[in-house]
Formats: structure tokens, sequence, C-alpha cells
């Protein structure tokens, strides 16, 4: 048969619901428009916004239209492209987003503008990984500006966006705090960060880790930090959260996200961090597009080092 006659397989989802709504369905291979390219995916990353977004509590913000599909980091094999495109060709490899819920597939069709050469360097897990996570990290560091020197706080700081914004700061040269369960201790200290222990003593444990204060607070976990982040003193501009959007605005913080470090150039710059090592992407672990539901189980745990990937 040939390629533009197979069927390609993609995650879906006919409502609202936990895991179980997920399924893998045969769909027609899709063709790329005029300023598109159609891409085999080869690794994509999962992100807690995609299950928020699949039980419908973003329905207000983000709102799911049925079937749905799922995903915006991918990385894979160029192979076929609109007339107009002239960056790519087929076979050539490539990482990015879409902006369509679709990247958990077999094939995706993507605006060119929406993808970037991978390195060659870069492996396939961490390039299907990267656009979220390191985009997402990207716009909350630059959200509140770090100075070198400055102490900065981070919650969530062992997981997929936050393992990257710590050593991000660091790269900035910021003194970082990092808020997360001691299992990670070892983790963000052998990355220049001071480990704090969430609990019943987490403010005395960062003011007795900062004893001149907090510059800079960055919230990646939930709205009881931004609460915190008040209470330490910590100016309202200078706290920036990715998932407390309510508190954002009652406080006036900052909620910078994936789609303000949207863009060729901030993806570059990371992929760059990344192959020169002075950032590290953690794989946590890959499942077979079959098991997205397994996937998700570990990752709704909240308690994962580092990026899930689906191997399609």
């Amino acid at each position: 048969m040939p390629a533009e006659q197979r069927p390609a397989r993609a995650v879906r989802f006919d409502r609202y619901g936990d895991r179980d709504v997920l399924y893998v369905a045969d769909i027609p291979m899709p063709r790329p428009a005029a300023d598109e390219v159609l891409v085999e995916v080869r690794a994509a990353g999962i992100n807690p916004g995609e299950a928020t977004i699949r039980t419908g509590a973003l329905h207000d913000r983000f709102p799911a239209t049925f079937p749905s599909g799922q995903g915006s980091d991918l990385a894979g094999i160029v192979t076929a492209v609109g007339r107009s495109v002239t960056d790519f060709a087929p076979g050539d490899e490539v990482l990015g987003y879409s902006w369509r819920r679709s990247s958990h597939a077999t094939h995706v069709a993507v605006p060119a503008t929406q993808l970037i050469r991978k390195p060659e360097a870069l492996g396939w897990a961490v390039a299907g990984s990267l656009y979220v996570a390191a985009c997402t990290a990207w716009a909350a560091v630059d959200a509140v500006a770090p100075k070198p020197g400055e102490t900065v706080a981070v919650s969530a700081a062992a997981g997929g966006v936050g393992s990257i914004v710590v050593q991000l700061l660091r790269v900035r040269g910021a003194h970082v705090l990092g808020i997360a369960s001691p299992a990670n201790a070892s983790w963000l200290t052998a990355h220049g960060a001071t480990p704090v222990p969430y609990g019943d003593r987490l403010a005395a444990d960062l003011t007795g880790a900062a004893p001149d204060g907090i510059d800079a607070f960055i919230d990646l976990f939930g709205p009881e930090y931004i609460q915190l982040a008040i209470d330490l003193g910590v100016p309202p501009d200078r706290i920036e959260t990715i998932i407390s959007f309510e508190q954002a605005a009652r406080f006036g913080t900052r909620s910078a996200g994936s789609e303000d470090g949207s863009s060729r150039e901030v993806l570059t710059e990371m992929a760059d961090l990344v192959v020169s090592g002075r950032i590290e992407i953690p794989i946590a672990a890959t499942y077979p597009l079959d098991r997205t539901g397994d996937a998700f189980a570990v990752l709704e745990q909240r308690h994962t080092h580092g990026k899930i990937v689906l191997i399609p």
C-alpha cells in the first residue's frame, strides 16, 4: 500500500474523564498543507496539562472538541513537505511542537515554523520531550528575570519542568532553593541547588536556607505556593506560576507558560544548552503508544523525576 494510503495511529478520547477514556485509533494519514510538513513521530513527551485537559478541568480555558487528540511535544523524521516549504525536505530529522493536540500519534502534520532541525547529538526521547518542558521553563525563568547572585525558590523542583528550571537558573547565575521530596535531594545538590523538603516546616526551612530573603519564587505545583511566596515577602512581580492561574490573578503575580517561550529561537537555545551539557533532560520512562494510559498513570502521581515519553 502506498505510504499516503496507509492509516496513521493516534491517541484519542471521546469524552472528558480518567485515563480509561484514552484509546488508540487508526486515522487517515495526515496531508501537509502548503506551509506544513508531515512528520513520522519517533518520540512524543507527555505533560501534566494534557491530563488536566482530558479530565475537563480546563474546559473554560482550553475546551476540547471530540473526538480529541492530545500531545504537543514531538520529534521525528520528515516524510513529506507542503509546496511552499523550503526549510525542510523528506528525511530531515526535526523536533518541535503541535498546537492541535495531535503529537501522540505515529504521524502528524505540523507548520514548518514550529519545527527546528534535531541536533545529531540529541537522542530521540529527549528531543521528543523538549518543547513543553523546556520552553515552559524558559518562560518561567524569564518571567522572574533572575540576576546573578539572586536567590530563587522553585516548587516541584525535580519534576519535568522543575528540573530544567533549576538548571536554567544556575546557568543564569542564580542561587536556587529546590523544593522537592527528600528522595530528590541528591539530584538537586548535584545540579547546584539547595534542596528544601516540602512539609509542615517548609516556610521555616526556606527562611533558614535564605536568611537574607528570597528574591523570586517559581511555582510549578499548586496554589499554596503562591500564598507561601507572598507570606515570605517575595514581591508579586517576582512570583511566577505555570499552574495557579486564579491565585495569579488574585495577587497580581506572573503566569507565563509554554506559549510565551514558543519560538524557534527559544527552542534552538534550549536544544543547544542540552547538547552542550549545560542542561540535562532526565528521561524517567518511555512507553509505546498502546500504553499511553499507563504512562499517564505514572505521570499523575506527580512524583516523577524527569520526562515520560511515548515511542510510537
